[in-house]
């Protein structure tokens, strides 16, 4: 596997370098316009990019990443901020960034933020999600007749995507099978218009706020 790394911290750079699993292969970027050259000259080259956010210009590069999303969409993006901060994590989430952790994240911790993304699903943690949830109540009431035409099991599985909950925790919330979550996601997406997790989580929320 092939990583795309926008990094200009040597220190964070390193430790990348040593907690990746064997196998993966990281190449680094300096600049945006350079991660954006090699994405468009091999845009199927890396299955990843990782992203450092630093604290000097962190509003700007949180903007650049939103950019890079958009440009390529079906690119898994994962950022690594050197601070927190809910309402750049939450414009970084709604334009399709897979994930967000600790620049001097674990070996263990990446290998699961990996797995947990390829798999589908955004890694941030339950808590998280729900606080991205709860600081994105809409300006405007949302009408309902983008749910309606959701069968009762799909509405549930919606409900639990509204909590922040995993595919694993769904299938034992409702006992099914996580292929059967993924099916019923898939279908929801489709019907609600929605792209991802967080997109459909917002849309769940704005339908409680009104009732």
């Amino acid at each position: 596997m092939k990583i795309l790394c926008w990094n200009t911290d040597d220190a964070v750079w390193t430790h990348w370098n040593s907690v990746v699993a064997v196998g993966i292969s990281l190449f680094r970027a300096e600049t945006i316009e350079d991660v954006r050259e090699s994405l468009t000259v091999s845009p199927s080259e890396f299955e990843y990019c990782f992203m450092y956010l630093g604290n000097d210009s962190f509003s700007k590069d949180v903007e650049d990443v939103a950019a890079l999303c958009s440009a390529f969409p079906k690119q898994k993006v994962v950022v690594f901020p050197n601070q927190f901060s809910q309402s750049a994590a939450l414009r970084l989430f709604s334009v399709g960034v897979n994930g967000q952790c600790a620049p001097y994240i674990g070996k263990e911790q990446l290998s699961l933020v990996l797995s947990v993304i390829d798999s589908g699903e955004i890694w941030g943690g339950k808590a998280f999600i729900e606080q991205l949830i709860q600081q994105s109540a809409p300006t405007e009431p949302t009408s309902n007749n983008t749910l309606e035409h959701l069968s009762d099991r799909e509405w549930s599985v919606a409900r639990c995507i509204a909590k922040g909950l995993s595919n694993k925790q769904i299938a034992l919330e409702l006992e099914i099978t996580e292929r059967t979550v993924k099916a019923h996601l898939t279908s929801v997406f489709k019907k609600t218009n929605t792209k991802d997790r967080l997109a459909l989580a917002l849309l769940v929320k704005s339908l409680d706020t009104v009732h």
